[in-house]
């Protein structure tokens, strides 16, 4: 592993067996990203990206090769330190929010910090923090169903960033939402992504949201097609 990368994959495969023989989701992907990168991976439907995703996420473990994030090696590692990972080093958007609709913004951002254990006096200081990041406060006290999809998305970027994550996964996170919605979003995640608070990594079919970051990959058939980097010309 070269020393300063936050993730480091090294010929990872990822099968499935299906109806008609063995489906290779992913084919021997290679890729180191530093801390504090931005990275976008495009691609069509089945190209391999979300696998990716999930297997960044502790969600699903590689058939072969070996992935290693902030020093830990997810392809072996047991469901104990799975669950820390995700609790401590793992924040994930989701393409429809997956907030709890009884629950108010404030409380959907909270929910995870208490959860973990954190003190209530402490987890209220860091939601309010995470809230004026997105651009929520004024909506703090509001339900779900009271929101906009956009408002609803930056809610869950606000969740997903209150436990402090060094990795930022988001899956298609403007993939619901209108173009005046999903803009606001992109701007949220440039913000987040300018103060270098996490590695970021957005999956998205979206050409203008793949133009955002300074490294994008583009995945076809379970392979990185193409890694563009922009800090890094040559490459």
């Amino acid at each position: 592993m070269v020393v300063g990368n936050m993730i480091h994959l090294r010929n990872v495969t990822r099968t499935y067996s299906s109806g008609s023989g063995l489906v290779r989701a992913l084919d021997a992907v290679s890729l180191d990203i530093p801390a504090g990168e931005f990275v976008t991976i495009s691609g069509p439907s089945g190209c391999g990206k979300s696998t990716l995703l999930n297997l960044l996420g502790g969600l699903d473990r590689p058939t072969s090769g070996e992935i290693l994030v902030d020093g830990l090696p997810l392809h072996q590692a047991d469901e104990k330190a799975l669950t820390a990972y995700r609790r401590h080093t793992l924040g994930i958007v989701f393409q429809f929010f997956n907030l709890l609709p009884a629950m108010t913004v404030r409380e959907n951002v909270e929910l995870p910090l208490l959860l973990r254990g954190d003190p209530h006096k402490k987890a209220g200081l860091r939601v309010a923090e995470m809230l004026d990041v997105v651009g929520l406060s004024r909506r703090a006290h509001h339900f779900p169903h009271q929101l906009s999809g956009g408002e609803m998305q930056r809610t869950a970027i606000a969740r997903a960033l209150a436990g402090g994550p060094r990795l930022l996964l988001a899956d298609e996170p403007t993939g619901n939402l209108d173009s005046a919605n999903a803009l606001n979003v992109c701007e949220t995640l440039s913000k987040i992504a300018s103060q270098k608070i996490a590695v970021l990594i957005i999956v998205t079919h979206s050409e203008p949201v793949a133009a955002m970051a300074p490294v994008r990959i583009q995945m076809l058939d379970g392979k990185i097609l193409t890694h563009h980097n922009d800090r890094n010309p040559a490459r």
